[in-house]
């Protein structure tokens, strides 16, 4: 018997103003896989992401997480779609007031407050800081950390919820070589730890080829090649490969904000 996807873009349309995003972005996530998105820088794959959670609504075609449509959630039926869907934003996304502890144990307070106790929660906070080796760190604040710390408490604070789907956001942008070893480290780790399926985006071909089970090739508005990394590396197809072997395709016409 086939397995479904757990994750079903179909036929998705993005614009904003002119500038159209996505024509026709369809890609399929099956439960357990680490997809890569690639693509240069402005081509959309972080309005992807943005509207598999419903932070931005397509303008046309069908989301599906486990075959229920996501643009239609409100209420109660979107914020059990933001727990079982966790996204890690490229610069940690941190609250500088709060300290470790607290930034990882805000989204549980504010999902389970009623019916997780404090115990439980600063028992959760500690498991998801130690699955990212930043054990102990709970009282230090965000200004005291590295950039590679900030994303991995980010992290944590992610799989503080137990999601289904992990969500990265260019996961090593800005980070140092063994910074970016470690996160690479920390993706394939988390997918055997907790069984979570994983969608990366990025243009870090390093990036790509440690962690992914299939990749996927963004162009102008639409996925162009998927297949396993053995079939990108040998890819025929001139837009993908000058993208791997570092010669970028031609950049997108799409606002840096909302790519940023």
């Amino acid at each position: 018997m086939s397995v479904e996807p757990i994750i079903t873009f179909h036929k998705v349309r993005k614009a904003f103003g002119q500038t159209v995003v996505f024509r026709d972005l369809t890609l399929d996530i099956y439960p357990g896989e680490t997809m890569v998105v690639m693509g240069g820088s402005g081509v959309g794959k972080s309005v992807m992401l943005k509207m598999l959670i419903r932070l931005l609504d397509p303008d046309r075609g069908i989301i599906r997480f486990h075959g229920e449509e996501v643009t239609t959630k409100t209420g109660g039926a979107l914020r059990k779609l933001r727990q079982n869907i966790c996204m890690l934003f490229q610069g940690g996304a941190l609250f500088d007031s709060l300290s470790v502890g607290e930034n990882v144990a805000y989204a549980l307070n504010e999902h389970f407050r009623d019916t997780m106790s404090d115990a439980e929660i600063t028992e959760r906070v500690d498991w998801a800081l130690s699955l990212v080796d930043l054990p102990g760190i709970e009282e230090m604040r965000p200004a005291d950390l590295s950039g590679g710390m900030k994303k991995r408490v980010g992290l944590a604070r992610s799989i503080a919820l137990r999601p289904q789907v992990l969500l990265y956001d260019e996961p090593t942008t800005g980070l140092d070589p063994i910074n970016t070893t470690r996160i690479n480290h920390l993706i394939n780790g988390l997918k055997r730890a907790i069984h979570v399926t994983s969608i990366v985006v990025t243009h870090d071909m390093g990036t790509a080829f440690s962690v992914a089970d299939r990749l996927a090739m963004m162009h102008r508005g639409e996925i162009i090649q998927t297949g396993r990394p053995d079939e990108f590396r040998t890819a025929t197809d001139p837009r993908v490969a000058d993208f791997i072997h570092g010669q970028a395709p031609e950049h997108e016409d799409v606002m840096t904000l909302l790519h940023n």
